[in-house]
């Protein structure tokens, strides 16, 4: 699944269409997580692609008159291409501009992601609003995730997933994180010191923003929208690296499953 860095990755590589008219939209699978409103194709005719930004997981198009919001789901990417190229099997959704020759496409084999509009404010939406703080934004700092932690019972890794305690903090980089800071994914939230708050704070954050500088991680099947890898994977220090030697101690990294997912640490390193 794309996690944050990943979908920032691919907002950033959409910008060649930013001020661009849309020229029209094919839709040939309106059955995404939700389905594609069948008016889309009349809304979104003649409208200017204006802005490009990123809420979590969700990247919010705002045009003329409203705002796409686009989540890739398990599986789904956008892809840069032209009118010539050969269509796949799993190509759900075509975004058609003027200017270029350029066409936005949306691939999906699981079709878990969902392509809505709104008229109205995105952050307001009911998928959006209730969303946490963004993990590079000076709002999520060592006090904030101190007080959210105090009486959870949960584990640690658990807590940092939770995009209503803070957004993109997925899997991969929850353990890349956890390890950094010293900290094991199965601690309880609440026996997590203020001083390892702090830690795992700016591990986060130094984290997720590698991550993007070298465009997010390719471990199945995620591509940016020119189809290269990304290759942060090469950094993992401990995500999908069992029975590895850790880096920092030549202890073997273990996996366990923590709420269905697997999670990786260092018995040496983590506490």
């Amino acid at each position: 699944m794309p996690e944050l860095p990943e979908v920032e990755v691919t907002r950033l590589g959409l910008r060649p269409f930013l001020n661009l008219t849309v020229s029209g939209l094919v839709i040939r699978n309106y059955s995404l997580r939700w389905p594609i409103d069948s008016e889309l194709p009349k809304i979104l005719k003649n409208q200017i692609l204006l802005d490009l930004t990123r809420r979590g997981k969700y990247i919010l198009a705002k045009f003329t008159s409203g705002t796409l919001i686009i989540h890739l789901g398990m599986s789904g990417r956008l892809c840069i291409v032209s009118s010539e190229e050969t269509l796949n099997k799993h190509d759900h959704v075509d975004i058609k501009f003027k200017e270029n020759n350029l066409i936005l496409r949306y691939r999906d084999p699981r079709r878990f992601g969902s392509i809505l509009w709104t008229d109205n404010d995105p952050l307001k939406h009911k998928l959006i609003k209730n969303l946490g703080p963004e993990p590079l934004n000076d709002e999520f700092d060592a006090k904030y995730l101190f007080s959210r932690l105090r009486n959870k019972e949960q584990c640690i890794k658990n807590t940092i997933m939770d995009s209503h305690i803070v957004v993109g903090v997925g899997n991969i980089y929850a353990s890349e994180a956890l390890y950094y800071s010293g900290i094991r994914p199965q601690r309880r939230s609440k026996k997590v010191s203020m001083k390892e708050v702090d830690s795992l704070v700016k591990a986060i954050k130094n984290v997720i923003k590698e991550a993007i500088r070298k465009g997010g991680s390719t471990m199945s099947d995620f591509f940016d929208v020119n189809g290269k890898n990304g290759y942060f994977q090469n950094e993992h220090r401990v995500y999908g690296r069992e029975n590895n030697a850790c880096i920092k101690c030549q202890f073997l990294i273990t996996q366990i499953k923590l709420g269905q997912r697997s999670s990786f640490y260092c018995k040496k390193c983590q506490k």
